[in-house]
């Protein structure tokens, strides 16, 4: 496939610098770019890898630098770069409707139109498959659970029982949605299990990753929130409530009872400690570690987690420490030789 970079331009509502004509085969990262690619700068800091780079063109954002490269200037280089991807990206690949022959579909499930269930997929008594729903080969829907018009489950996804998924999300291979939550009672020695008889609510337009583990409440729900966004590899415990619009970085996680609150960003394996209140517009920095309420509108970072500019302040002390005890220690030997001098009787005969 060829475009040229007006093409391109006119699709993303760009406004092109250098040869319009400039013929465009293939999209890569800044990096890797080679001729006949566009890539794309959405950030000031990585501007200087254009110097070096091979592209033939990139889509940067209205306030970079004049750039050498023929470019195509947009307000929001990722949007518009995510709309060229597009252009470039193979079919989708066709999903037939209808239910394969070797999916096990209970009599009292209820499949809505043009839902489409893959081979060996498990659909129990009570379960409901919304219109459109797009269930993948090796999917398994427990008794009474849900899953709304729309949405996709990949591979090997799990839904427990009674668990609900709203409308057009997209949830990716191996995640478990309503296992049961952590719940023990230590009895003379004994950890002994406590019922989970809850359910785990997923609001409209959520993505869940792949690899991720939602824990069914003890009691009542564990719920996230419409349009939260979770990533690979995060744990979220039982009653935890995750309001709307939120990004749940790689292996995060967050203990039992935590609320948390709207547009909320937890960075690469941060942590919450459970019932917790985390307000919203909060960004918790990649491994911190949220161990008391947190007000809305913070960036915190570090254990136990704090305002990030403190946290920085204590990390560049931190790094001054071996320098420091290096000087504490040779104003100890000073201050022991003028000790002695003071003291030794014999000194200055």
């Amino acid at each position: 496939m060829e475009k040229t970079l007006r093409d391109l331009a006119i699709a993303v509502d760009g406004r092109v610098t250098g040869d319009p004509d400039t013929p465009i085969t293939g999209i890569s990262g800044i990096r890797e770019a080679r001729p006949g690619d566009i890539t794309f700068v959405a950030n000031r800091r990585y501007a200087h890898l254009l110097t070096d780079c091979r592209a033939s063109a990139v889509v940067v954002s209205e306030d970079l630098p004049n750039c050498s490269l023929p470019s195509i200037i947009v307000r929001n280089p990722d949007t518009a770069f995510a709309a060229i991807v597009d252009a470039f990206a193979p079919p989708a690949p066709v999903i037939e409707k209808g239910i394969h022959p070797t999916a096990v579909i209970a009599a009292s499930a209820k499949v809505g139109r043009d839902a489409s269930i893959g081979a060996y997929c498990v659909v129990e008594e009570g379960a409901v498959i919304g219109d459109a729903a797009v269930i993948y080969p090796q999917v398994y829907v427990g008794h009474f659970a849900s899953v709304g018009a729309g949405s996709k489950l990949y591979p090997q996804v799990v839904i427990r029982e009674r668990c609900i998924i709203g409308l057009n999300c997209i949830i990716h291979s191996g995640t478990v949605i309503g296992s049961d939550g952590f719940g023990f009672s230590t009895v003379s020695g004994v950890h002994q299990k406590i019922p989970q008889i809850g359910f785990v609510e997923v609001e409209d337009e959520v993505e869940i990753g792949a690899n991720v583990a939602v824990d069914r409440a003890r009691f009542g729900r564990t719920r996230i929130g419409k349009g939260t966004k979770i990533d690979n590899l995060v744990q979220i415990a039982h009653n935890v409530e995750i309001g709307p619009n939120c990004l749940i970085v790689a292996q995060a996680g967050i203990a039992g009872s935590t609320r948390i609150g709207r547009n909320v960003i937890l960075a690469g394996q941060s942590g919450v400690d459970g019932h917790k209140t985390v307000g919203d517009n909060v960004v918790v920095g990649a491994k911190a570690g949220v161990t008391r309420d947190l007000p809305s509108n913070l960036f915190v970072s570090g254990f136990p987690a704090q305002d990030h500019e403190s946290e920085l302040k204590l990390q560049a002390t931190i790094r001054k420490l071996p320098a420091i005890i290096r000087h504490v220690k040779a104003l100890e030997e000073r201050l022991s030789e003028i000790e002695k001098k003071t003291t030794d009787p014999g000194e200055g005969r």
